[in-house]
């Protein structure tokens, strides 16, 4: 009897050396925000498949439908729209980490304008898409970065990319307007673009007429503007973009005004000259995008250096981690 107990107590306490620690560590979750942990819960509406990978219901705005499909194949589409597919695979991986952020803050925190959808190809709502320029390179950056994103102190941060910082990022609220407490992650420095980035993205010319410019001030909040009779730069942010424009004496936010004379012809608020002559005004500048966190030329010119796509999106976003959700 007293043989058998013996044998009892040795099992017992091998399960607990060994088999029961074990369990233990296969089942810890991931993205539980415990004390110390710095990977973010996923969108608890995402529903995963047999891999763990959460699935979109996502509008497409091509077929007009919505399809069902797990991040990672919806990421093929979001890398080819937003990047070249012929870029450095570490760039393209960098794109790749961002692009799989964006869409799990997006699902946390907003819903689709198109009824029955997470989210939709519209990069009106959302990022590019383009699952016509998918080649292998790109199913080469978004495998090797399976389940990877950006992570803030256990949050998922918001993870803004644009083409050319024109030398020099910028923080959210110069560059974007944000109206928000600005996120501890964003960092004003240097943008590292290469120097293969064609000429019109990192330097820019355009000129508006006075009708048509007068339509985006009274857009972007002076609505009682009629004519213009002056106009010039306001406040200056950090990086050295306009944060405000000064039209007839009266400020207007530079990055609202941006939008509604045109993003792709305002290239950005990192204003170089400003002038109203003739009745027509006048712009010159630097970089293409809002200048917030990563740089697309800047990912580029750190991977032709060999720097990893960690080390990219590190670079760009500070006080962040780069963490595996699945």
């Amino acid at each position: 009897m007293m043989q058998k107990l013996r044998w009892l107590w040795i099992l017992c306490l091998m399960c607990v050396l060994t088999g029961c620690s074990a369990a233990a560590t296969d089942t810890v979750p991931q993205g539980t925000n415990e004390p110390g942990n710095t990977v973010p819960q996923l969108p608890e509406k995402l529903a995963r498949n047999e891999a763990g990978i959460p699935v979109l219901k996502v509008y497409v705005t091509d077929d007009e439908t919505v399809e069902e499909m797990d991040i990672e194949s919806y990421l093929l589409g979001v890398v080819a729209g937003e990047m070249k597919n012929d870029w450095p695979m570490e760039a393209l991986k960098a794109q790749a980490i961002l692009a799989r952020t964006f869409v799990l803050k997006f699902c946390d925190e907003k819903e689709s304008k198109y009824a029955g959808a997470d989210i939709s190809t519209d990069i009106e709502e959302a990022q590019a898409y383009d699952a016509t320029a998918v080649n292998e390179r790109v199913e080469q950056a978004v495998k090797e970065t399976e389940g990877l994103v950006l992570s803030n102190q256990g949050e998922l941060p918001y993870a803004w990319f644009h083409a050319h910082s024109g030398g020099m990022t910028a923080k959210a609220k110069e560059g974007l307007n944000y109206e928000k407490e600005e996120p501890a992650y964003t960092r004003v420095t240097a943008g590292m673009e290469s120097e293969k980035a064609p000429a019109d993205a990192a330097a820019w010319e355009a000129t508006f007429g006075e009708t048509e410019f007068v339509a985006a001030a009274r857009k972007s909040g002076l609505k009682n503007l009629k004519e213009l009779k002056t106009v010039e730069v306001g406040e200056r942010g950090v990086s050295g973009r306009a944060v405000t424009l000064m039209v007839n004496g009266s400020s207007v936010p530079a990055a609202n005004l941006r939008i509604q004379l045109g993003s792709t012809k305002m290239r950005s608020t990192l204003l170089s000259s400003l002038k109203l002559e003739d009745g027509k005004v006048f712009m010159a500048g630097k970089g293409y995008g809002h200048g917030v966190g990563m740089p697309q030329w800047g990912a580029y010119g750190l991977a032709e250096t060999g720097k990893t796509a960690e080390d990219i999106v590190t670079y760009y976003f500070q006080d962040v981690s780069v963490e595996k959700v699945w």
